[in-house]
């Protein structure tokens, strides 16, 4: 029999703890602080890095504890909490805050299984996942899990599985409509902003293209920074479903739709550790699009020595992986493998990037035309899905809306409805720094590293300055003489040129060579 004195489980300890925002970005994770010599902590036993539940205001998160010295941060009689946690928790600060020790979540059994090796069942996954959404697993926790996929591969029903739990953990969209389409590419393609020109020429067609992409994380721009750069992308969900209905259209952060919580959290340690694993990409990408709605999917898998996919087979294993799932899940989907040697278009970043989007769709001369041509085709294909629309006629039809401005007309109504930006595409505000990089030697372009571009651009500030990037001057195939101008980096601080700089100096991301030396890869288009 427990002696009166002891502390029952779960009971909250307020302790006069009062309630302060610590202005800190945690990235997807709740985390509490406490002094080290506050009362609560010495006599309830804490250690940095426990998990802990905290109450106020009628509301209850979990947090992992961090232990300060510093008065500053928290003083003894105060719990503060990070900026994301702050923000679940709805309370002021001052407002009275209670904390205890909380229970391990209720999946970490099978997560302990998945590190052994085992395979998980649906119910398995189903925990996991909703531990994972609900802020239980701490960071470590989260790694645990994400390493233990990888190692051991998921097979495909675990794949199905996870997708399907990650599906379940949020919101999910209906539009009530037979037909409601949707394009996603695996991503590792600078400059790639087809999504930008696909959804106002597929959306003029008439097809329902509600379009929430994510922010880049580890690339110089995604499409919602470039997004940004014309219109308001952070919506509430109301105005975001009402903008669907009236215009068959968005192109919106997907942050606050509460699409699959779950990827948003996994996606938090996947990226600072380099793990993208076929399974976990896709259930990632697959819980998106059906948590949105969408009952049609074109799927871009671009291919190249320095993409994410390498070769055809590793391409084609991928596709079979994607369709298994999609088919379990009822969602229709076609994969079409695209040329992935070079970045697509010419500028790197979000200013360039959406300079380039808006000279395609207003058939300015200037225009990319191998970001023109990839947008045509996915979006060709995307039209197909209509019962109305013979296959092989797509492509066509979407040449003609975009060659007529019905295209840019649609794409004029998307950036009005969302909120326009004051944005001049033909003199853009670039960082007012700049570097050229020049070619050292005459002969044929025979490779340009995806990889080394989006660096260079990132280490120039992109995309958190939407002006900094990379202005592509020559593509792959294309001869050069010594001194020939490869590109230009732009930056809006010298510190940030000085590191683009250096590692442009030490490897620019163009090989020179003979025309015969150009790689070739098999496509579909």
């Amino acid at each position: 029999m427990q002696a009166a004195h002891e502390p029952v489980a779960h009971e909250w300890h307020a302790h006069g703890l009062t309630l302060r925002r610590v202005a800190i970005d945690t990235y997807h994770e709740n985390v509490a602080y406490l002094h080290r010599d506050c009362a609560v902590y010495r006599a309830e036993g804490f250690q940095a890095l426990s998990k802990v539940e905290i109450r106020a205001n009628g509301k209850c998160i979990l947090a992992t504890l961090n232990v300060v010295d510093d008065a500053s941060i928290v003083g003894c009689q105060e719990l503060g909490l990070s900026r994301d946690a702050f923000a679940q928790l709805k309370a002021a600060d001052g407002h009275p805050v209670a904390v205890s020790q909380a229970e391990p979540p209720e999946s970490i059994p099978a997560l302990f299984r998945k590190i052994n090796g085992e395979r998980l069942s649906r119910a398995d996954f189903g925990a996991i996942v909703r531990d994972i959404a609900a802020l239980r697993y701490s960071k470590i926790e989260l790694t645990a899990f994400v390493v233990a996929c990888n190692r051991s591969e998921l097979d495909r029903e675990e794949v199905y599985f996870l997708c399907d739990a990650m599906v379940a953990s949020g919101r999910r969209l209906d539009w009530h409509a037979s037909l409601v389409v949707d394009k996603h590419c695996i991503g590792g393609i600078p400059g790639n902003r087809t999504s930008m020109l696909v959804v106002p020429i597929v959306s003029a067609y008439g097809l329902v293209f509600p379009k929430t992409s994510s922010r880049a994380i580890t690339s110089p721009a995604g499409t919602a920074d470039t997004m940004e750069v014309l219109a308001n992308v952070e919506l509430p969900f109301e105005q975001l479903t009402g903008l669907v209905r009236k215009h068959r259209a968005c192109l919106a952060w997907g942050g606050t739709a509460d699409l699959s919580p779950a990827d948003d959290v996994l996606i938090s340690v996947e990226r600072p550790l380099s793990i993208d694993s076929p399974g976990q990409m896709v259930a990632s990408i697959l819980s998106k699009k059906i948590a949105a709605g969408a009952t049609h999917l074109v799927l871009d898998i671009p291919i190249g020595p320095s993409a994410k996919v390498r070769s055809m087979p590793e391409a084609q294993r991928l596709r079979r992986l994607f369709e298994y799932v999609a088919q379990r899940l009822q969602l229709s989907l076609e994969v079409v493998i695209t040329d992935g040697r070079q970045p697509v278009g010419c500028g790197v970043g979000p200013v360039l990037e959406a300079r380039d989007v808006m000279q395609v769709l207003e058939n300015d001369p200037r225009a990319p035309d191998d970001l023109r041509q990839k947008s045509l085709r996915l979006a060709g294909r995307i039209i197909e899905c209509s019962p109305d629309v013979r296959g092989g006629d797509g492509y066509k039809l979407a040449r003609d809306i975009l060659d007529s401005g019905r295209a840019l007309a649609q794409m004029r109504a998307i950036i009005a409805a969302q909120g326009a930006r004051d944005f001049d595409h033909q003199h853009p505000p670039l960082g007012a720094l700049t570097l050229e990089v020049r070619a050292t030697e005459a002969g044929a372009v025979i490779d340009i590293d995806n990889r080394q571009i989006a660096r260079v651009a990132r280490l120039a500030g992109a995309p958190k300055v939407k002006g900094a990037g990379v202005d592509l001057n020559v593509k792959l195939g294309e001869t050069v003489a010594a001194g020939d101008l490869l590109y230009r980096v732009y930056a809006s601080y010298s510190a940030d040129l000085e590191f683009a700089r250096q590692a442009s100096a030490q490897a620019s991301g163009y090989r020179i060579g003979s025309a015969a030396q150009v790689p070739h890869v098999f496509v579909e288009f």
